[in-house]
Formats: C-alpha cells, sequence, structure tokens
C-alpha cells in the first residue's frame, strides 16, 4: 500500500544515514519500526500485583495463644460493637 507521512527533516536525515550505513531502504527502516511499534503494543502486558506488604511482627496476639474470636474483639474494641 502507498500512503503519505510527514516526517521531520532531522529525523529523516538520519534515517537515511542509517539506512545507508545498513543497506536498507528507509521504507524498510520505517516498516521494521512500525512492525516493533505494533508487536509490543498487541502483546498483552502482565499484570504484576503491587507489593503493599509491611514491616512488622505480624499479628501478635495469636502469638500469645488468643482465638480468632479474641482477636476480632481486641480489633474492634471500642468501635460500638
Amino acid at each position: 500500500m502507498k500512503t503519505t507521512i510527514e516526517i521531520s527533516d532531522p529525523l529523516f536525515a538520519e534515517a537515511k544515514k542509517l539506512a545507508a550505513r545498513e543497506g536498507v531502504t528507509v521504507r524498510e527502516l520505517v516498516e521494521q519500526g512500525l512492525r516493533e511499534i505494533v508487536r509490543n503494543r498487541m502483546r498483552p502486558t502482565k499484570f504484576k500485583l503491587r507489593d503493599v506488604s509491611f514491616k512488622g511482627k505480624g499479628l501478635s496476639a495469636n502469638a500469645k495463644g488468643l482465638s480468632w474470636d479474641q482477636i476480632r474483639e481486641l480489633a474492634y474494641a471500642g468501635r460500638g460493637s
């Protein structure tokens, strides 16, 4: 397919130098660049869960042999429950 694109003069000059150095046409460079962009953007991104942990000793009440009911009572103490 034939199309027209506008490229800044400095970028086009650099592209021509690169194309000459690599022995390819500017068209080939443009196609390579577009393929790379399309491939990268079409690839699904990996989900990464953000680390929201904190430093500390954890739930020390459980280490003292308290039941979960007792821990819950302590957690909600003074909160109207």
